[in-house]
């Protein structure tokens, strides 16, 4: 038996590779599939199945293009109901890939189709969990983003029924089996996840808060659900085309991958409602970019962001990025269902810099520059990072306002006022300040590097409070 996960750092995602004489299996796959297939063909299996745990809220999944390519069957486990061809296991049914067996463990919680699929080797010997949401290492899925699709769902029921599926379904389970989780540290599906990928369940059940057997349904419950943030946007609208399908990658990269001059690029922005994505990085973008467009860089959370800072999957994009990141960038938007790429700025932006189209930038200064500034004038100062790394340490009489919050705080940056932003290292305030920009600010300077470079200056109006919650 072969079992391989691949992990995509940008968006901490875990799929799974099974693969046993010369039929295989993919666990909750991404949207792009070639490289599944390629390892396929590399071993010169047959793709049997795509085993899905649930319905995903922060990617698209590829089960839809693997099955139509590769000849896959689809399998949820018992509760499930898409909205095509697949097939729904019953608790405990067993699946062959090979020589191997695939045991379907029902594990309602993060969501009520959630499913744990149990490894067994051509031995008969039990090997691993392809635990999906249900089983993090160092925590459980949250139980809130299901009643955002379903309302009748809260989040205390579905966190009392992820309570009894690890209590009575993965618990008693044997010590030596490695759990595969769909995520790892940096999702937004768990709110303490730690950076390792893969564990063995008996030092989850000494270490994993969610496991410790003393633990109450009632304060489980309660410990489950506090400190959980509001669950980014597009993660129902992800979930919906998760549940009803979508179009497949192949026909998004024949509309996306479409150059367009610096004219037609133009006129496309000013004839539809397209917003102007920028994937450049945050100090070039601040040099000279488009007016009214968004800086997302492409080398950084870029998918989550996107997620969070646009609210409609389908709304239409155009791209200005790096020559030859193009592609990447259309199959980064694809992951979180941002299908409506109309193009790109064919030779990106010194091609609009040569044609004589005006251009914005946005006024910096170092951490130095900022910290005789503070001294001297008194500015005010807003900090776009998470309220848990406010509360830990930030500048004194900074004002926090998370960056996934700032459209609706819009009114509190003043029109008349100089201010200054900063995050934690200089990505997220690059994303606000061009925000701001479009929305008519042009009074405030961003601080090159964030808060780590404002501290390596040792400043000394820096504020540390102890965090009240671990988040």
């Amino acid at each position: 038996m072969k079992i391989e996960q691949i992990y995509t750092g940008c968006i901490a995602h875990a799929a799974y590779y099974l693969e046993s004489k010369g039929e295989a299996a993919i666990f909750d796959p991404l949207r792009e599939v070639e490289p599944y297939i390629a390892k396929a063909e590399k071993d010169k299996a047959r793709i049997k199945y795509v085993f899905e745990t649930h319905f995903h809220a922060d990617f698209v999944s590829g089960h839809l293009d693997l099955m139509h390519k590769a000849g896959a069957k689809i399998v949820f486990g018992p509760t499930a109901k898409p909205a095509y061809e697949a097939i729904i296991a019953e608790d405990n049914q067993v699946f062959t890939v090979g020589d191997c067996k695939v045991k379907v463990i029902h594990t309602p919680g993060h969501t009520m189709e959630s499913t744990t699929y149990l490894l067994i080797d051509e031995n008969g010997k039990e090997h691993g969990l392809i635990t999906g949401d249900t089983l993090f290492i160092g925590d459980v899925g949250r139980p809130d983003l299901a009643q955002h699709v379903i309302a009748e769902l809260t989040e205390e029921k579905l966190a009392g029924h992820l309570y009894d599926s690890l209590r009575n379904r993965i618990m008693p389970l044997s010590d030596d089996l490695i759990v595969y989780p769909n995520h790892g540290a940096g999702s937004a599906c768990g709110k303490m996840m730690s950076k390792e990928t893969t564990d063995t369940l008996g030092h989850q059940k000494k270490v994993n808060y969610a496991l410790d057997p003393t633990l109450t349904k009632e304060a489980f419950i309660k410990k489950l659900l506090t400190g959980l943030t509001a669950p980014p946007g597009y993660f129902p609208q992800n979930v919906l085309m998760n549940i009803k399908g979508y179009e497949s990658l192949d026909t998004i990269m024949t509309r996306g991958k479409h150059p367009l001059k610096v004219e037609e690029f133009e006129a496309a922005a000013n004839e539809t409602r397209a917003l102007i994505l920028d994937t450049r990085e945050a100090s070039v973008f601040a040099k000279g970019f488009i007016p009214n467009s968004i800086n997302i860089g492409i080398d950084g959370s870029f998918a989550q962001w996107v997620g969070e800072m646009i609210p409609d999957v389908k709304q239409q994009i155009l791209l200005v990025t790096d020559t030859g990141r193009e592609e990447e960038c259309i199959i980064r938007l694809s992951r979180v269902g941002y299908d409506n790429t109309l193009g790109y700025l064919e030779g990106g932006l010194p091609a609009w810099k040569s044609a004589g189209k005006e251009i914005d930038t946005v006024q910096r200064e170092s951490a130095k520059e900022f910290e005789n500034s503070y001294t001297a004038s008194k500015p005010v100062i807003f900090d776009v990072r998470k309220k848990s790394e406010y509360d830990s340490e930030h500048v004194i009489d900074a004002i926090n306002i998370p960056l996934n919050q700032i459209n609706s705080h819009l009114a509190e940056f003043p029109k008349q006022k100089p201010f200054v932003i900063y995050c934690g290292g200089g990505y997220r305030s690059m994303i606000a300040a061009s925000i701001l920009k479009q929305r008519g600010w042009e009074n405030f300077i961003d601080v090159v590097g964030g808060f780590a470079a404002i501290k390596e200056t040792r400043v000394p109006k820096t504020e540390y409070v102890c965090p009240t919650t671990l988040l």
